[in-house]
């Protein structure tokens, strides 16, 4: 089976390349493959940024505006799929979700150190095959709380310039 490559480039941080796996996750990959040829990614910050645990985005302008897209089953063992084995361990690309199994859309996360717990959990489906060091980078950001509902939120924004497809 292609494993597709991407590549997140990162304003002022540099680029990532991501192997995705649809054997783990197809619905997953397919839908992060569509919205990257939408563009929808393009501007988008990395919204929550936990050191020794994980960088997420995929959902939030600059100005913290919500953009929101279509929702998707969660392929993750807890949720009835089995073929998803893929580990939280550094590097991982995972959708993040709310309670709700089945409401991932485009926000995603990346793992900056290994957490089992999530294993199976969440739908991994690839990982960061060059760029570890963007990982620690974003990973040291000075980070606070934005209003009274956000943790974590990068005191500059961290912003995703585009993301493109190397190869399908």
């Amino acid at each position: 089976m292609n494993h597709p490559i991407i590549k997140i480039h990162v304003k002022n941080y540099g680029t990532m390349t991501a192997e995705l796996y649809p054997e783990q996750a197809p619905l997953t990959v397919a839908n992060f493959l569509s919205l990257i040829k939408k563009n929808f990614f393009d501007g988008l910050i990395f919204h929550r940024v936990i050191r020794g645990f994980m960088l997420q985005g995929g959902g939030y302008t600059e100005e913290m505006e919500h953009k929101e897209t279509t929702a998707i089953r969660g392929e993750f063992a807890a949720n009835g799929c089995r073929t998803n084995t893929l580990r939280h361990t550094r590097g991982v690309l995972s959708m993040a979700r709310t309670s709700d199994p089945n409401s991932a859309s485009s926000q995603f996360f990346v793992m900056h150190a290994a957490a089992p717990h999530l294993d199976g959990q969440y739908a991994g489906f690839g990982k960061v095959i060059e760029g570890d060091e963007i990982i620690d980078r974003i990973a040291s950001v000075e980070t606070g709380n934005y209003g009274f509902y956000m943790q974590d939120v990068p005191m500059t924004p961290v912003v995703i310039e585009t993301m493109e497809i190397v190869s399908e």
